[in-house]
């Protein structure tokens, strides 16, 4: 056999897909010619943005260069991984499509995995039922990874999740000892700032209406209220909390109540800007001008709080980019098994409008 025969092709087609019969490149030979790590390449095809756009458009030319295309079929069988993630939202339907807290969650987290191969998975977990099934499809493996929003303290899923080591991130907390990761507003500043507002207005009797205290949002906002109100040396009387249930409904019938209650009140902060929207046609309802009478609050700064008649002053928390930044941190969970899972609360800003 001479030399000339005995040589291999030079140049980039030796290796790809595209050179009739020949064997696929590897991943190792895409990060040799990138000049990084195997893992580094791993990241930039798996979409995770833990790596410089400088370090992606290497990987990038690289991928070109070469023709390399994932085996997506071969990895899943080495790996279990499914290219997909589940967003569980254990809510009614009612819940999910009526208040834009979800659907700015939901829009961040399509916004992030947009440019990824990753598959979204909405799950509606209602009752025991569903609540099974989903822990059942989760043990078959087959996601990724899990994004858990509206997290109940007494819900069993988070513990499942670790169990199964699952990489999940959480939006929100169960409490202050969570051992996954989460993304969560300052909830227990927001509410200082707005109750603080209040104060500042010379109201003094200022009451609140809760979300469902089995949720850590809506502790954390009825503890800065209390703390705005023992700071401005007011007495936060337990006749000026109404319970609610971060639903238009419970607004109201949590205003009926501290009207009954407290008449003079002439101050609510509410937990969302739903809630609000159902204290104020109450309020509306028995003659209170708002803001002349009654001052009124909300938390969440969504649509809502735009078109309430008046407009209504709300604490901003940032809900697309909290969905965006779980995302980021999910995949970066996945890219990374074993890295522990990050823990960020976001700032909150007070959007002072008409109400107050």
């Amino acid at each position: 056999m001479s030399s000339s025969t005995a040589q291999r092709p030079a140049g980039p087609s030796a290796g790809t897909a595209g050179g009739r019969g020949l064997r696929r490149p590897t991943l190792e030979e895409v990060a040799s010619l990138a000049g990084v790590g195997r893992g580094t390449v791993s990241r930039v095809i798996n979409g995770s943005p833990r790596v410089s756009d400088r370090t992606r458009a290497a990987v990038e030319q690289a991928v070109a260069e070469l023709g390399y295309v994932p085996n997506r079929a071969a990895r899943t069988l080495v790996t279990s991984r499914t290219d997909a993630i589940a967003l569980v939202v254990p809510e009614a339907e009612t819940r999910l499509f009526s208040e834009p807290y979800f659907s700015g969650i939901i829009s961040g987290v399509c916004a992030e995995l947009a440019e990824t191969d990753m598959q979204l998975l909405l799950v509606l977990v209602r009752n025991q039922r569903e609540r099974e099934r989903l822990s059942a499809y989760l043990r078959a493996q087959r996601v990724d990874g899990v994004l858990l929003v509206a997290v109940h303290c007494d819900d069993p899923l988070p513990a499942v999740l670790e169990d199964l080591r699952i990489p999940t991130v959480l939006a929100g907390r169960r409490g202050d000892q969570e051992s996954l990761g989460y993304v969560a507003a300052d909830n227990a500043g927001g509410a200082r700032s707005a109750v603080r507002h209040l104060v500042a207005q010379g109201r003094e009797r200022i009451a609140t209406i809760t979300g469902p205290l089995d949720m850590d949002a809506a502790r954390a906002r009825l503890a800065g209220y209390r703390d705005a109100l023992a700071e401005a040396g007011q007495d936060c009387r337990e006749e000026l909390v109404g319970l609610g249930d971060f639903t238009e409904q419970g607004g109201r019938a949590a205003m009926r109540e501290l009207l009954d209650r407290v008449p003079d009140l002439d101050a609510v902060f509410c937990a969302s800007d739903v809630l609000a929207a159902g204290a104020l046609q109450v309020l509306r309802a028995a003659g209170r001008r708002v803001p002349e009478d009654v001052a009124l609050v909300g938390f969440d700064d969504s649509i809502v709080a735009r078109h309430t008649d008046p407009a209504l002053t709300s604490v901003r928390q940032p809900i697309e980019l909290m969905g965006r930044t779980m995302t980021r941190l999910l995949l970066d969970e996945i890219a990374d098994p074993g890295r522990p899972g990050r823990q960020l609360v976001m700032p909150t800003e007070l959007v002072v409008r008409d109400s107050a």
